[in-house]
């Protein structure tokens, strides 16, 4: 693996797609950073939460941060680590349905543009929203088509991605 590289990891709810990343981030043997985007809003969260965070080796740095993805990014990307952002999808919520000020355009291309100059390993994990049926409500509409744009995009301007299901990583890119 070229010492920069970027990596969009994609996967439905369970599919493996996190423990698959995490695996791919051990394997680079570099420092790795974890940016956690999730929030604890409930009990059932945090419980997830603490699964993924007993599961993580505990050399690994963790960064929690829900809304300002860009910034961290730029902070902790090193031309030697591998920085591994679980998940895009509650980033996305987070921005499109939190207290933000900043509007998600906005906020997206500020990212897009940051993921193009980061130096470094980043694997990015994002839920694969767009296999099921059309959602009935407005604001989950909106969220599948915000969720399937940014893949997109993202797919488009890096190395590799990646699709798990069962477990099983299938290459789309790369």
């Amino acid at each position: 693996m070229s010492s920069t590289s970027k990596e969009l990891v994609l996967g439905g709810a369970r599919s493996g797609k996190s423990s698959y990343a995490e695996r791919l981030a051990t394997e680079s043997r570099k420092p790795v950073t974890y940016i956690a985007t999730s929030q604890a809003f409930d009990d059932e969260m945090a419980q997830r939460i603490q699964i993924h965070k007993s599961q993580r080796p505990a050399e690994w740095k963790v960064v929690e941060e829900p809304y300002e993805l860009s910034k961290v990014l730029i902070e902790h990307s090193r031309e030697d680590n591998c920085i591994l952002v679980d998940c895009l999808t509650l980033w996305l919520s987070n921005c499109l349905f939190g207290q933000d000020l900043k509007q998600w355009q906005e906020i997206k291309t500020e990212f897009l543009q940051t993921l193009e100059t980061l130096p470094g390993q980043v694997l990015m994990v994002s839920n694969e929203v767009g296999c099921g049926v059309v959602p009935m409500g407005e604001v989950s509409r909106r969220f599948v088509d915000e969720a399937g744009w940014l893949h997109q995009a993202i797919a488009a301007q890096v190395e590799k991605v990646t699709l798990v299901t069962a477990g099983l990583p299938m290459k789309l890119k790369g």
